[in-house]
């Protein structure tokens, strides 16, 4: 074999071994990227033109998020923000709507309360989705039947599932931070 198929070769080997690791790369990225924001990583990828426009905003919420200053809550504060809960959850037997305006209101003071900003619906979606993924489809669900349920559009069912919904992301946001097994950095 001559000097120059060696050279051919080995660089060819070399080729294949970085995109390999690049490969490797990619699929590490992406797999922590799905596993982070559970279903809203398939949802923001159908609402970008590409996979990779959607990962890169997917890194840029990372990004955003971890420049925020999210706190766990004091016990006294979960122990207020419980008894709120509770307080909207008796009142949806005479007020359903109320309630399920005073839910909204509730999760939207708390997620204040921990540190995210509440500037609008999107964007705390966007912040949410961070950390809380797996239960934003509750929240929209949620911010759903209260949009309809201001014009009296919505049932008294939807509005016990809205209730249920909201509770699921309320319940997270209240202890997220300080379970046990879990860091509070």
């Amino acid at each position: 074999m001559s000097l120059t198929v060696i050279i051919i070769i080995v660089a060819v080997v070399v080729v294949l071994i970085v995109c390999a690791v690049a490969a490797r790369r990619v699929m590490v990225r992406r797999r922590g990227l799905q596993e982070r924001f559970g279903p809203e990583y398939e949802r923001t990828v159908e609402a970008q033109d590409s996979r990779r426009a959607a990962e890169q905003e997917l890194r840029e919420r990372e990004e955003r998020h971890d420049a925020l200053d999210i706190k766990p809550l004091p016990a006294a504060a979960r122990d207020r923000y419980s008894r709120d809960w509770a307080r909207v959850q008796e009142q949806f037997v005479d007020r359903p709507d109320e309630a399920v305006h005073d839910a909204d209101r509730l999760v939207t003071t708390l997620m204040s309360a921990r540190g995210y900003p509440t500037e609008g619906y999107e964007q705390q979606l966007r912040d949410l989705s961070v950390e809380h993924g797996k239960t934003l489809e509750h929240y929209r669900a949620a911010h759903d039947v209260n949009d309809r349920s201001s014009s009296h559009r919505a049932t008294t069912e939807e509005l016990r599932g809205a209730m249920v919904h909201y509770r699921a992301l309320f319940e997270e946001l209240l202890h997220d931070g300080d379970r046990p097994g879990r860091d509070a950095a």
